[in-house]
């Protein structure tokens, strides 16, 4: 697996490519982990990711104990076919816990009811 990491000011986007499970976990915990504790604000681009098993998954809504910035937000983009059915699947199954509006902003909240005409 290949990650890049940009970082401006508060915001940072990590870029991993290749497959995420749990052989690719130890490096992208260990990318966030060197993350400067003023990053608040934290990208994934997943263009680059082809597949993910529900240890991406759990490490995308995961907030760990270690982490420097507790109050750090994680948006996703640039999810791929595979990446997002997973994620889509998570939610329909386990709304509270997989969240789809936590991660990609542009999501309802499962709650969410379109006003009636």
């Amino acid at each position: 697996m290949n990650i890049t990491t940009t970082i401006d000011g508060t915001s940072a986007s990590i870029y991993p490519s290749g497959e995420i499970d749990l052989d690719t976990l130890p490096p992208l915990r260990a990318v966030v982990d060197a993350l400067p504790p003023q990053v608040t604000d934290l990208q994934w681009d997943l263009t680059g990711t082809t597949f993910m098993d529900v240890t991406g998954l759990n490490f995308l809504f995961a907030r760990a104990p270690h982490d420097s910035a507790p109050g750090r937000r994680a948006t996703v983009t640039g999810l791929n076919h595979q990446p997002l059915e997973l994620l889509v699947l998570a939610a329909e199954v386990h709304p509270t816990a997989f969240e789809l509006s936590r991660l990609i902003p542009e999501t309802p909240p499962a709650d969410f009811r379109p006003a009636g005409p």
